[in-house]
């Protein structure tokens, strides 16, 4: 069980933008799979390293076709195509959800923990799960990609939420 806490919205580590990893090494997959392990604890299909304090591009989500874990370190998207919109929630913003409009296909260049090049296209499910994630590296979350008058609606939810005055799952 990690000793760290996940950020919750508005932290102001969760709107800047993190910096490249340079080092990989053992404390570099030590920290990939504390990510792992509380992505899983609290039910999550991806966590990034800004929304645990530590501003550097690494990403940590589970491939919902394949039901393993990946780690992205340093992604880039392109190629991307398509367009779908689904409910998002997020573990920064736990139990308010909203619906986001994300590219259905995406070409993912990252490195793995230990350095070596990734290449991959990924489609639905795992492409919008990777784009979110990516969001938390530039500083958004996923209101940010949400009509004005959801956002507010959604910021006021989360507000009550927080305050304990609203159990969303209910």
């Amino acid at each position: 069980m990690s000793t760290r806490e996940i950020l919750l919205y508005p932290d102001e580590m969760l709107s800047r933008k993190a910096a490249p990893v340079t080092e990989f090494g053992p404390s570099l997959r030590r920290f990939a799979l504390e990510l792992i392990e509380m992505m899983e604890e609290f039910d999550g299909v991806g966590l990034a390293a800004p929304q645990v304090g530590e501003s550097i591009r690494l990403v940590v989500l589970r491939d919902p076709d394949k039901n393993v874990e990946l780690c992205l370190v340093n992604p880039e998207l392109d190629e991307c195509e398509g367009s779908e919109t689904a409910e998002e929630g997020c573990l920064s913003v736990p139990q308010v959800y909203a619906p986001v409009q994300r590219f259905k296909h995406i070409h993912v260049r990252a490195q793995d923990v230990r350095g070596k090049p990734l290449d991959f296209h990924a489609e639905d499910l795992l492409a919008r799960i990777i784009q979110h994630e990516t969001d938390h590296l530039d500083g958004l979350l996923f209101l940010d990609r949400v009509d004005v008058l959801t956002r507010v609606a959604k910021i006021e939810e989360w507000k009550q939420v927080r305050a304990g005055i609203v159990d969303c799952r209910l």
